[in-house]
């Protein structure tokens, strides 16, 4: 068996002592207010996105937005709050950084550390409260059978996290083990089984942790956790922070962002006549679109039902003069042809739009469009 590097001696700091570029109120983004650059192209493909979004949710079909974590550290969760009210956009979605900055956002009101600094000191990633509230918090999520998002969305929402006593655990462990367990008691079980291995090595009297939220009005995922709007993370192991602290645990993050993805391919499932949106999101987004989408064509054929008439507009910096809609993909020595986002999109079917620009610009503008 391979080495493995040995958690238990890293030396954890508080969060408290990290330097943060962000602070939430200063950096929160006010849609009434703010004014962002952005191209006419750019410009009337919001407006576009905005008038098809209506016209989706009148029709009953989803409008489903997916961001990569710097729409959160640009302070943008107040405006996809109220992207999500009134139903607006139905599904939101996020890789493991955007969750975590929107929760230190509203446990301390900021984030955002210096990589360079702090990789060079041994610290980058290595905080107490970021690591153990939420590995605890999808641990516990996990055993509740909540996804990834709801889990941290609930601590927030909640003010803490409840924490089942050691025997009810047992309990739970041992209703496993019985010959008639079915998948979902197997399931419990096992959510349980590490769960209390979690409160072995880090111990936690039976009952409700309190943890504050004193920036809780900006939390996207506790917003959506008491809305009950689907909101998704879609993590991959090693790219987060919350790894290299001690209480991370591999079991209870699968399973909750299992949860997540089977979640999303529902929502995408139900496409038809729909928006997706993609900002900011040059991996996850298309990563998961495209496996979401051919299992819930998978299941369509079944049913003779199509999953063909839906709108893509993907959003980014990286500037195209590719038209994507008029020239399809474009040939492999044409540097258009690495955009992956783009690559992968134009390959989905349905209507495709790229535009160039800032996600506040470009998401202002989109908010404004559909209050308009």
């Amino acid at each position: 068996m391979n080495r493995l590097f040995d958690r238990t001696r890293i030396r954890v700091k508080p969060l408290a002592e990290r330097v943060n570029k962000l602070d939430i109120e200063r950096d929160a983004v006010d849609p009434s207010s703010y004014e962002g650059s952005l191209s006419e192209a750019a410009r009337a493909d919001a407006a576009a996105a905005a008038r098809e979004a209506r016209e989706a949710r009148a029709r009953g079909a989803p409008v489903i937005l997916a961001f990569g974590a710097h729409s959160i550290k640009n302070g943008l969760s107040r405006l996809m709050i109220r992207l999500m009210e009134g139903g607006r956009v139905t599904h939101f979605a996020t890789n493991g950084a955007g969750i975590i900055h929107d929760w230190e956002f509203a446990f301390q009101g900021r984030s955002g550390e210096d990589v360079r600094r702090y990789v060079a000191e041994g610290q980058f990633g290595i905080w107490e409260e970021t690591g153990s509230c939420l590995n605890l918090a999808l641990a516990v999520g996990a055993w509740r059978g909540l996804g990834y998002g709801e889990s941290v969305g609930a601590l927030v929402a909640e003010g803490g996290l409840p924490i089942p006593s050691d025997a009810e655990l047992a309990d739970a462990v041992l209703a496993g083990a019985a010959g008639d367990a079915d998948e979902t008691v197997l399931g419990r079980a096992a959510a349980a089984a590490d769960l209390r291995a979690l409160l072995r090595a880090h111990p936690l009297p039976a009952g409700f942790l309190r943890v504050e939220h004193p920036w809780a009005r900006y939390c996207l995922s506790a917003a959506a956790y008491r809305a009950g709007v689907p909101f998704t993370c879609h993590p991959m192991f090693g790219h987060d922070i919350i790894y290299t602290h001690p209480a991370a645990r591999g079991a209870p993050i699968g399973r909750t962002a299992e949860l997540d993805f089977l979640s999303f391919a529902d929502s995408v499932s139900r496409l038809e006549g729909g928006v997706y949106l993609s900002v900011g999101s040059a991996v996850m987004s298309p990563m998961i679109f495209e496996k979401a989408l051919s299992m819930a064509r998978n299941t369509a054929r079944a049913e003779n039902r199509r999953i063909e008439d839906f709108s893509i507009h993907v959003v980014d910096l990286a500037e195209s003069r590719w038209d994507w809609q008029a020239d399809g993909e474009p040939p492999q020595d044409n540097p258009a042809y690495y955009l992956r986002f783009c690559k992968t999109f134009s390959r989905m079917g349905g209507r495709m739009t790229y535009a160039a620009a800032d996600n506040r610009a470009w998401l202002t503008e989109f908010l404004r469009e559909l209050e308009a």
